[in-house]
């Protein structure tokens, strides 16, 4: 009873009490927190607007009462990258792709990596038929195309191309025109190889690659299986092949082992492996012609190979 009277005498507040302490508690919290939220909001300035692009325009406007003063002023702050690579820069005129040489390619604009993938393709025996053909440039770009498509002339003589250019360079040297020397593909080097239209130092090289793997050539369309070697290079090339009478290497075919048979192009492992098995069975080889008893080997590979084995 003590304690109810003790919260009656001094807890309990009239309306006017209340409002009063309400005003109270509400001034202490102003006096205390205010000051504080007051000095934050201070403390944090306003994000600086990026004014900078307005002076650059200011700059760049020139004031007709000074045009030389203000001119100047702009020319040395600012400084504008031209494309390095730009058609626009260079002279723009009729050529045909096959047979342009680098100078022509840099008079058009293109850049030296460009022009150098164009010279190893071309130099591989390859050709372009047709303007599109240029899309296929590797480094080409689109607008560059587009710029250079209007001029390219192909010549139609397909088969002559590369003479002809041979021949008008030939005559730019006042000398005359150039004739290709027929040449033994069983004993002709990568330089005889080399004078042949459109055979360079790469093609050469695995020409006489090749025809050392084989055991030499006994055809002049070996020359075409040569990797890289476009079939329209060897069109052109083919009429200045000749096979000459030099003998052929042969493998004994009952006495050679695994790593000697398929080292030859025309056998492999593939091969190697059931010739040897199909020899192990059922013994040596009698003759040539009962190579085609093993399985792997079919008739076109038979005709291609039997110029090359022996069983004695």
């Amino acid at each position: 009873m003590k304690w109810k009277q003790f919260f009656r005498d001094y807890l309990q507040f009239t309306q006017k009490e209340r409002i009063g302490v309400l005003t109270i508690l509400f001034l202490v919290f102003t006096i205390i927190f205010l000051p504080k939220m007051v000095s934050h909001k201070t403390s944090i300035e306003p994000a600086n607007s990026d004014t900078a692009w307005i002076a650059a325009v200011k700059r760049l406007e020139i004031n007709d009462h000074d045009p030389v003063s203000q001119r100047s002023d702009n020319y040395k702050t600012y400084q504008f990258d031209r494309p390095k690579n730009n058609l626009r820069q260079h002279v723009l005129f009729f050529f045909d792709p096959n047979t342009l040489d680098d100078d022509g390619w840099n008079k058009l604009g293109l850049p030296e990596k460009t022009i150098h993938t164009i010279r190893n393709y071309l130099g591989k025996g390859g050709r372009f038929n047709k303007v599109e053909d240029l899309k296929k440039v590797y480094g080409l770009r689109v607008d560059d195309y587009v710029k250079l498509e209007p001029f390219v002339r192909i010549e139609n003589n397909e088969a002559g191309t590369v003479r002809s250019q041979v021949e008008s360079k030939e005559r730019e040297l006042g000398n005359k025109p150039h004739s290709f020397q027929a040449i033994d593909i069983n004993t002709a080097d990568t330089s005889a190889f080399i004078s042949l239209p459109g055979i360079g130092s790469k093609l050469a090289l695995r020409i006489v690659n090749f025809r050392d793997k084989l055991g030499g050539f006994y055809s002049v369309n070996q020359v075409g299986e040569v990797y890289g070697l476009a079939d329209s290079t060897f069109q052109k090339i083919k009429r200045y092949l000749i096979p000459g009478n030099t003998a052929i290497k042969k493998i004994n075919v009952n006495t050679a082992t695994t790593d000697e048979l398929k080292a030859h192009p025309y056998i492999r492992y593939a091969i190697a492996g059931p010739i040897i098995s199909y020899r192990n069975e059922h013994g040596p080889f009698s003759k040539i012609e009962e190579i085609k008893k093993v399985m792997a080997v079919t008739n076109d590979i038979y005709d291609k190979l039997a110029p090359y084995l022996v069983t004695q």
